[in-house]
């Protein structure tokens, strides 16, 4: 058994370890390079964004209180709207996707395919033939507070997550549901108490990766919102500017490394969860 294992580690499989440990740093490099430069003066960001801090250009968290507290807009409310849409949108994209993949998965009728297939052709329209009309339908109907963009990022991430639901649910056993069905169940405590419950290892990775995608993006609030009321974490960033247009870049990279923290720490908690979500999705039907 001993040998079997050993006979795994081939040339190929060491050399490929080492490549990909290689590409992990090189991937860290510019977070590593955001927390240093959010350490130093101004000054010394621009002239050696790569040196490390110094007796000279170390100014500690100074940068940390000068980002949360520069300009007229306060950053803890820039934090309170994305914590808002990114929590209400993930919710509504979770319960309203895996009730429709549920939903397509037990009808599979031509207009259940029909919606289907929609879906994922939302996936691949890139997003820049549609924000014009997007900016315009928003203002339209109302759409443009932090209280109503979670509707327009329902319709931007039902794609992957209707795609990835349906996988699991394509695999989940019809009998239990059919004796949830003889006990009396309808379809909609058949679908909270009986197959919610299972789907947890995809709505575990789903939500995740739609948490990341929602705390993180910057153009569609940038577009939707209107930018004198509100503003997300991204777009307070943009607007770190001085007199004639200067950029305080220590501040800035404070701000960026607040806001990457709270994400960081989700994923490194949650990683495993999206791995076996997406493989069970991927395995199933």
């Amino acid at each position: 058994m001993k040998k079997k294992i050993n006979d795994q580690y081939t040339p190929l499989s060491k050399a490929l370890s080492v490549f990909f440990a290689v590409l992990s740093v090189v991937w860290l490099i510019p977070i590593f390079e955001v927390v240093i430069n959010s350490l130093k003066k101004n000054e010394y960001v621009n002239l050696d964004p790569f040196a490390l801090p110094n007796e000279e250009s170390f100014v500690g968290f100074a940068n940390y209180v000068k980002g949360m507290t520069f300009g007229n807009y306060p950053f803890l409310q820039s934090v309170a709207y994305s914590l808002f849409i990114t929590v209400a949108s993930v919710a509504l994209i979770l319960l309203f996707c895996s009730m429709s993949a549920w939903y397509i998965a037990r009808v599979n009728s031509t207009m259940s395919n029909i919606f289907y297939y929609l879906c994922l052709f939302s996936m691949i329209v890139p997003f820049q033939m549609v924000m014009f009309t997007l900016t315009f339908t928003a203002d339209k109907l109302n759409l443009n507070t932090p209280y109503t963009i979670p509707i327009v990022y329902l319709g931007f991430g039902a794609g992957l997550a209707i795609f990835m639901f349906l996988g699991f649910v394509k695999g989940l056993p019809l009998e239990i549901e059919e004796a949830a069905s003889i006990d009396g169940c309808g379809p909609v405590r058949t679908f909270f108490n009986v197959v919610l419950p299972m789907l947890k290892p995809t709505l575990i990775s789903v939500g995740i990766l739609e948490l990341m995608w929602v705390w993180n993006d910057y153009l569609l609030p940038y577009l939707v919102l209107d930018r004198t009321k509100y503003m997300t974490i991204p777009i307070h960033v943009q607007y770190l500017k001085g007199s004639y247009g200067t950029v305080d870049l220590g501040a800035t990279m404070a701000v960026i490394m607040l806001s990457i923290i709270p994400i960081i720490i989700v994923y490194m908690f949650c990683q495993k969860h999206i791995i076996k979500g997406v493989a069970a999705g991927a395995v199933k039907g």
